[in-house]
């Protein structure tokens, strides 16, 4: 259910993309999520619990489209008819009740951060987020979290562990006293008292791509939804809210409705539709300061009441006006269309690198970028070339959305959304080949340092890297070593990736993992940079433009609103932990607020190695890689991170994306 877990990859997508064909298999008027309905198909005996596979499966696949994602401005019912009046009017009354005890089902990437910063920013409401794997949960309970998040340990101890009370002096000689506050984020195997106890449950499990019979490769599976709400339906109490937060198909609000009818045909639950928009790497951000909160329920009465419901949870520190109402069906189709809109930038403006190095006149694909990013029509997020997207999501998501497009005979929408992948698909395969010419046709006897292999920078995620269909590439030129340095992962998560691709025993054992860049680049022929760490911009050289865009959002709390006696929000206290005039603890705890890090089990594995178990973050001095590498030296800047005038400065030849000859 997480990025720490990852014995299960669907290779069938990949396969899928290969063939570029997604065959209807369903008559156009068949619901897609009819088939998973209750019936002879779905047995009532099924149960979540009861189903193995799920115990080692990763969580919902991490997005990432928050950043770049196209800005939902709040309407009025006037100007949207799919919000209605009643919507609004329900708005800031208390007449739909208040939410006291909150469930996760499902403690990965998504429920585990998403129920932390709920809990944060809501000491009043217990979150409970419930997992079948046990090591899992440990991880959560533990210092040594199973994701990989800047910001993530500091909200999981203040409401996991709670905080003491403390005091902060004010440059006008006042003080403020924080209270302590009581743990209210509880992580437990405890499914079943957890979901009898709450009034909103979440359903957060994995939906990944099927690997067989209908639609493999192309649709979803959406077997652990279907086995979570069976569970659901037999203990919610009457009243509760189930809301769908995974990543899913159209209708699947409508088959969890049926399951609940289903087992409790004499109580009635509102389905609610609230997809995550979290980008890996800035997850807690994304959280933190949303640009959009979608919540999609049916056009009734209930559906309005139970929106609302959850609405004021989020409005505890969203801004109301970002928080988006629509029925349910446009809720899970937006959260599809927003990854495949994002993905089809970035293979645009991938497709533009490739005519800017062919064109041979010079052209740089940074300078058309920054021109067309210049149009307010347009913008200039996810207009940065590269050697091509990567992840567990934007792939699934468009062959999810071209396999509906073929369900619904539109066979050129389909085409359409796949020639987004296949021109992603041709990208890293292109970069592959530039390499081999680059390196006069041939990789014998030579050793490639492969630079980066976490999909995106600022996580561990390993999953459909750009960096293994790369290797894959090269690996079969049979070169004499491909050595691989990533930062953020660990060497048994890079190699159990790279066991899956299907090399031969003798590619493999050319395969080196690396813990430093400095043994990475020792007498290789090439540097392949193909993840945008920070560290490969080098020690002492400029940066380049191409940045992560990571820019911290500042925390809008005036200075006149700390008044003696004011219980502060946990927004406020952010605001008040950035003032240094303020600061006089640790970075992590300035306030001296925190509870002390639970101990680690006598002998913990991970205690050695820091939180994440990652590697070198020294950033790479590209001088001393000049001494280390063999002629011809060469850098394929994938990313587009490092100095390209400075590089060759030092000898190297650099080939970045989207440069033309110079």
């Amino acid at each position: 259910m997480d990025t720490s877990n990852r014995s299960e990859k669907p290779q069938a997508a990949v396969l899928s993309l290969q063939r570029h064909q997604l065959p209807r298999s369903l008559p156009s008027e068949q619901s897609i999520a009819s088939i998973c309905s209750p019936g002879a198909s779905t047995p009532s005996s099924i149960q979540w619990t009861g189903s193995p596979w799920l115990r080692d499966t990763p969580d919902t696949s991490p997005p990432s489209s928050n950043a770049g994602s196209p800005k939902l401005e709040p309407k009025t019912p006037a100007e949207d008819s799919s919000i209605s009046p009643v919507v609004e009017s329900l708005d800031g009354s208390q007449d739909f009740g208040v939410a006291k005890n909150i469930c996760f089902v499902g403690a990965g990437f998504v429920g585990g951060p998403t129920a932390a910063v709920i809990a944060y920013h809501n000491p009043q409401i217990i979150v409970n987020v419930v997992d079948l794997n046990e090591e899992r949960v440990a991880s959560w309970n533990s210092a040594h979290l199973p994701i990989h998040e800047d910001g993530l340990l500091k909200v999981v101890r203040v409401a996991r562990d709670g905080t003491v009370n403390a005091a902060v002096s004010l440059s006008n000689s006042s003080s403020i006293e924080l209270k302590a506050r009581q743990p209210n984020l509880i992580f437990s195997t405890n499914v079943v008292g957890a979901i009898e106890e709450a009034n909103i449950i979440f359903i957060c499990v994995n939906t990944p791509t099927k690997t067989h019979g209908i639609g493999a490769g192309s649709m979803a599976d959406v077997s652990a939804v279907e086995s979570a709400t069976r569970t659901v339906a037999k203990h919610a109490k009457k009243g509760a809210i189930i809301v769908e937060k995974s990543t899913v198909p159209c209708g699947t609000a409508r088959m969890i409705q049926d399951i609940l009818r289903y087992h409790r045909p004499d109580t009635s639950f509102e389905v609610l539709s609230n997809p995550e928009f979290l980008a890996e790497g800035t997850a807690v951000e994304n959280l933190m300061h949303p640009d959009r909160i979608l919540v999609g329920s049916a056009q009734r009465l209930e559906g309005f009441r139970a929106a609302a419901m959850l609405k004021a949870v989020y409005a505890a520190w969203v801004p109301r006006e970002r928080i988006v109402t629509v029925n349910t069906f446009s809720s899970e189709l937006a959260k599809l269309v927003a990854n495949t809109m994002l993905a089809q930038r970035i293979s645009s403006i991938n497709a533009v690198s490739a005519m800017c190095e062919e064109i041979g006149l010079g052209a740089d694909v940074d300078d058309v970028s920054l021109a067309i990013g210049k149009d307010a029509r347009l913008g200039s997020k996810f207009l940065q070339a590269g050697v091509g997207f990567g992840g567990s999501c934007f792939e699934k998501d468009i062959l999810n959305l071209a396999y509906l497009a073929r369900e619904l005979h539109l066979d050129v929408v389909a085409d359409y959304w796949l020639a987004v992948l296949r021109v992603n698909e041709d990208q890293r395969h292109r970069f592959a080949r530039n390499v081999v010419r680059e390196l006069n046709g041939s990789l014998r006897g030579k050793k490639i340092a492969i630079l980066g292999f976490a999909f995106k920078d600022g996580t561990n995620d390993t999953r459909n890297s750009i960096a293994v269909h790369i290797i894959r590439d090269l690996a079969v030129e049979m070169p004499r070593e491909i050595a691989i340095f990533d930062p953020g992962c660990s060497s048994h998560e890079i190699l159990e990736e790279v066991e899956k691709i299907g090399l031969s025993s003798s590619q493999l054992e050319r395969i080196k993992i690396c813990s430093n860049w400095r043994d990475c680049v020792q007498e290789a022929s090439a540097a392949c940079i193909l993840t945008q760490w920070k560290q490969f911009r080098g020690r002492q050289l400029g940066i380049t433009a191409a940045s992560s865009g990571k820019g911290k959002k500042p925390v809008k709390a005036p200075v006149r609103d700390w008044t003696v006696g004011k219980q502060l929000t946990e927004m406020e206290i952010l605001a008040l932990e950035e003032n240094t005039e303020y600061s006089s603890g640790t970075p992590e705890d300035p306030l001296k607020r925190l509870q002390p890090l639970r101990a680690c089990p006598e002998g913990c594995s991970r205690c050695g190695t820091g939180s994440g178990g990652v590697n070198d973050q020294e950033p790479v001095d590209w001088v001393e890689v000049a001494s280390k590498m063999q002629e011809p030296r060469w850098v394929f800047d994938g990313r587009n991170v490092v100095n390209r005038l400075e590089l060759q400065g030092l000898g190297f030849r650099v080939r970045g994306i989207g440069k033309g000859l110079q």
